[in-house]
């Protein structure tokens, strides 16, 4: 069911299916992931960023050491590890991966933590003072200064690739430096690189776990940003997240840890399809031609099942329906929307462990029929589907699930009405254009993310438009210039 339940031949052109086996000069399609600031998260033995953790665990699953070494015990890890890791010499595997902060004091810690080693020294880039929490310091100084040396970075991990399929940026868009300087480098990015898929985990300010007063100016400066030069944007933020750890997983004190543990699962599960071969497969551009109906419309609502805290063993293992019944549920999305308040225009479901495609299929088909209402009738088959047999680990099966839901509104809304309630008396504004930005820039961002608002909501609020039965006569007699209403 949807779109890619059909297995087809192994292709190994750039955005197209590469089947198990399918290894040409072409290998797989690879990936540079950008992480900016860390998402601004400390750093330190206790509290790693999500993206940190990210490395870790498909570091986990691809059987890769803290030193790049291969310690797994299946071919299957090494078939597409590609992906994401460049094999250096002495067979180690070392990230294709930039890391960026416009402070020295992130990078100081990664290198002397146990991950340090994994990155190449030249993938660490840092500037020396910092972005104070200032988007246009981040876009228009501090980070403008920095952003060659990056570039440089960016350019020397892609001409390492076989078949560059796009790039990963993490980031959040609270601070100064992950918003401003993040979307600096996704618009150069995106001048040098077209063609190139740009995907972006981007981590929503909330009100209720807040560290600054200018995180809406952040935010809608950045998504300004983001409907321009990204192809797929994954929305998380921290209240969601805080609200799984309290509600559905009992944490009574949720540390970042939990946080990031949460997000990592996610990231790794997005990107499933790319790193391992299974039953059906897609990639990047697939998911992204599949999951945008209109360009703006870009932004996902992400989730996962079955989720368990950091460090816990999963002590039964779920069915498929269970799988699909919590994936769908609201309380494990980590974007604070209720998608039962929304349509979904598309929908992606990875599922991971052995199963059988057609139980899945029957189980995704019984949800949409189910919920009718809760999809958008004027799209068919609007659920895309990927099975890898390979899961998690410490689970037999898991789910990853990428909504494109209207709900998303919700969001939108909530930093646009902060950032309002704020630019209304114009309260902060001088940081900002003190470092040179334009003023009318704001009242743009502004109501860029508004029209975005409207546009979910007019597609939220469509009908089907029922097919007009042809006019024999009519139709036939307009002359050839006349192209009607």
């Amino acid at each position: 069911m949807g779109w890619a339940v059909r297995k087809r031949a192994p292709k190994t052109m750039l955005g197209t299916e590469a089947g198990p086996g399918a290894l040409t000069s072409c290998l797989s399609a690879q990936c540079v992931v950008a992480d900016l600031a860390l998402v601004g998260v400390p750093l330190d033995t206790d509290l790693p960023s999500f993206c940190f953790q990210f490395w870790e665990v498909i570091g986990e699953e691809h059987g890769i050491d803290w030193a790049g070494s291969y310690r797994g015990d299946s071919a299957l890890q090494l078939e597409r590890v590609s992906v994401y890791y460049n094999e250096a010499h002495g067979k180690k595997y070392v990230p294709r991966a930039v890391l960026v902060d416009l402070e020295p004091g992130t990078m100081d810690s990664i290198r002397s933590s146990r991950l340090g080693a994994l990155f190449q020294p030249d993938s660490f880039v840092h500037g020396n003072s910092g972005a104070g929490n200032n988007w246009a310091k981040g876009h228009y100084t501090e980070g403008a200064e920095l952003v060659e040396s990056v570039l440089d970075a960016v350019r020397a991990e892609a001409e390492g690739c076989d078949c560059l399929q796009g790039f990963q940026l993490v980031h959040s868009l609270g601070g100064g430096t992950g918003s401003g300087m993040g979307t600096l480098l996704l618009g150069k990015i995106r001048e040098e690189y077209p063609d190139r898929i740009l995907n972006s985990f981007s981590v929503m300010p909330s009100p209720k776990v807040s560290d600054t007063v200018v995180e809406p100016y952040n935010a809608v400066l950045s998504v300004h940003q983001l409907l321009q030069n990204s192809d797929a944007c994954f929305c998380i933020d921290n209240e969601a997240l805080y609200d799984i750890c309290f509600r559905t997983l009992r944490l009574a004190t949720p540390t970042y840890g939990d946080l990031n543990h949460l997000v990592s699962l996610t990231m790794s599960g997005v990107t499933t399809s790319l790193r391992f071969p299974g039953q059906l497969n897609a990639d990047l551009r697939k998911l992204a031609v599949n999951m945008v109906p209109f360009p703006r419309l870009h932004f996902f609502m992400p989730g996962f099942a079955p989720l368990t805290a950091q460090g816990s063993q999963q002590y039964r293992a779920l069915s498929v329906a269970e799988l699909t019944q919590q994936m769908f549920d609201a309380r494990n999305t980590m974007a604070a929307c209720d998608p039962r308040r929304g349509r979904y225009l598309t929908v992606a479901c990875i599922f991971r462990g052995r199963m059988s495609t057609k139980e899945v299929d029957a189980q995704l088909l019984a949800v949409q029929t189910r919920s009718s209402g809760c999809f958008v009738e004027w799209i068919p088959n609007n659920v895309k589907v990927a099975v890898c047999d390979i899961p998690p680990r410490g689970l037999s099966m898991a789910a990853t699930f990428i909504g494109n839901s209207t709900a998303i509104q919700e969001l939108f809304s909530r930093i646009s009405e902060h950032f309002s309630a704020m630019f209304k008396r114009k309260a902060f504004v001088h940081w900002y254009t003190g470092e040179g930005m334009d003023i009318n820039e704001f009242a743009e961002a502004e109501s860029n993310i508004q029209d975005l608002v409207s546009e979910y909501q007019q597609l939220q609020d469509a009908e089907a438009v029922p097919e007009e039965k042809e006019e024999v006569g009519g139709e036939a007699e307009r002359e050839p210039g006349d192209k009607g209403h």
